[in-house]
């Protein structure tokens, strides 16, 4: 089976190009915009290598459970808040953040917090979907406010998510419009910039670029097909010689000549990428045997692979699904299951990274549908809207918690407003918009401020792009 380059998707929508009455005018001044901005870049310093990783947690992750506050009152508020979902104070690893009261992280997560304690981890604190700030659940009731379409809907949000465009519902994510900009700037073009885990996914899709799947073994090419087919290997030979002769062909049928491309393509690439992370990982890292344990080593074989002059690659991302966080019931068990593995799966990885002293040069991310209500519903939790997320790298201005972390104070039924971010049950507005969140990163990757908006078409509600200052500022 072949791994092709582009979604069946983009395909058949670039192939309605020609019908521009139906494309909005923005998406075509966009467009028009991007390809005069790819034609002008220019080659970032030699050996310049930077990469972002992104760790979906899929289903909508609990995370007022993954960084609890500590300070006596708002744990106090912590606990009284979320009752038979609160963690124990002897069941969390105690965190200090520079200038900050004292947090925690959930206790199945020690390599998280070792990695905050030492500054190379940071959280954003209550961030999510926004088309525009919302100061209040009053703005929303009076409906003064324009809210994210389908804002407690698993797939509404996960798009979003993905796209950093809550006022519509896009194909295009924001990490494939970054990669429209930069993929120019890595020398080899056999591999394309962003590289999946898991498959086809709105984050890494452009408007003219998609992603490259792979497995955890590496790149996927078709099965009895070999490059350097051996005339005594009787099938490989058959196979790999007709295949070899029909990549040759011209035809002049656009489809079919099409296809025969992109057969060629994923095959060369195949072979590109393959040769590129053939070479053992130093320093004797061991990842665990776990679903993100080994899809973030072959993240780093990845990273050592386009990091050197094999492929000549100066910017990348990388896409993680790590599903089942919608835990409407045993939140505390899963959670006490699911949360060791990614702890122990990125303290590896950060360790593979410094071993091969690349870990400046990339940083992980993590994401979810929304974050879950505060409050319990008997068994678990529901869906809800702000949330905590982790990042981790050497680049990071790590050991503290950005954003604004909110009162966890819920309203309520009747009487006065305790909390003006809680919509009900804890369903807390965000008060750090995802835009801000993926403006620090998109601007680290190398898009000029002058081109944000492209990548992010809604910053200018949160952000200024011109300003001397960043979007948040954990990025070094």
């Amino acid at each position: 089976m072949i791994a092709f380059h582009q979604p069946r998707r983009q395909f058949i929508g670039k192939a309605s190009c020609a019908a521009v009455s139906s494309i909005p005018v923005l998406n075509t001044l966009l467009n028009l915009s991007f390809a005069e901005k790819i034609s002008a870049l220019t080659a970032p310093t030699s050996g310049e290598y930077r990469a972002v990783v992104c760790l979906f947690l899929s289903g909508g992750c609990d995370s007022f459970n993954v960084l609890v506050p500590r300070e006596t009152s708002a744990y106090a508020q912590y606990q009284a808040t979320r009752s038979d979902l609160a963690l124990a104070p002897g069941s969390l690893i105690d965190i200090h953040p520079t200038g900050q009261n004292t947090f925690a992280v959930h206790g199945g997560m020690p390599e998280v917090a070792a990695l905050f304690e030492a500054g190379h981890a940071a959280f954003i604190a209550n961030v999510g979907t926004l088309i525009e700030p919302v100061q209040n659940r009053s703005q929303i009731t009076a409906l003064t406010k324009k809210l994210p379409l389908g804002l407690y809907s698993h797939s509404d949000q996960i798009e979003q998510w993905q796209t950093s465009l809550p006022n519509q519902r896009s194909g295009i994510g924001w990490a494939g419009r970054t990669a429209d900009l930069l993929q120019g700037l890595n020398a080899n073009q056999k591999v394309p910039m962003n590289i999946s885990l898991d498959g086809s996914n709105v984050w890494q899709t452009g408007h003219s670029v998609a992603e490259y799947a792979i497995t955890t073994d590496g790149a996927v090419a078709l099965d009895n097909y070999s490059a350097g087919w051996q005339q005594y290997d009787t099938v490989t030979q058959a196979f790999s010689q007709g295949m070899d002769s029909q990549l040759a062909l011209q035809y002049s049928n656009i489809l079919m000549q099409t296809f025969n491309t992109r057969k060629k393509a994923a095959l060369d690439a195949y072979n590109a990428f393959t040769t590129a992370t053939s070479a053992p990982l130093p320093g004797g890292i061991v990842f665990p045997s776990t679903y993100v344990g080994s899809r973030l080593q072959m993240i780093a074989q990845a990273i050592q692979g386009h990091a050197n002059s094999a492929l000549g690659a100066v910017r990348q991302t990388f896409f993680i699904n790590f599903g089942g966080w919608d835990h409407h019931s045993g939140v505390l068990s899963l959670q006490g299951t699911m949360l060791p593995q990614i702890s122990a799966a990125i303290g590896a990885f950060y360790n593979q990274l410094a071993a091969m002293n690349l870990q400046n040069q990339v940083v992980l991310y993590t994401a979810s549908d929304f974050g879950r209500t505060l409050t319990s519903n008997g068994q678990g939790s529901d869906h809800a809207w702000g949330s905590n997320q982790l990042i981790v790298g050497g680049g990071v201005k790590g050991k503290k918690i950005y954003g604004t972390f909110p009162s966890l104070a819920i309203n309520p039924d009747t009487g006065p407003e305790q909390n003006p971010l809680d919509t009900g049950n804890g369903r807390l507005i965000p008060t750090t918009s995802c835009d801000q969140f993926f403006a620090e990163l998109a601007l680290w990757l190398g898009v000029s401020p002058t081109d944000l908006p492209l990548v992010l078409p809604n910053i200018g509600n949160f952000y200024t792009p011109s300003a001397s200052n960043p979007p948040l500022g954990f990025m070094v």
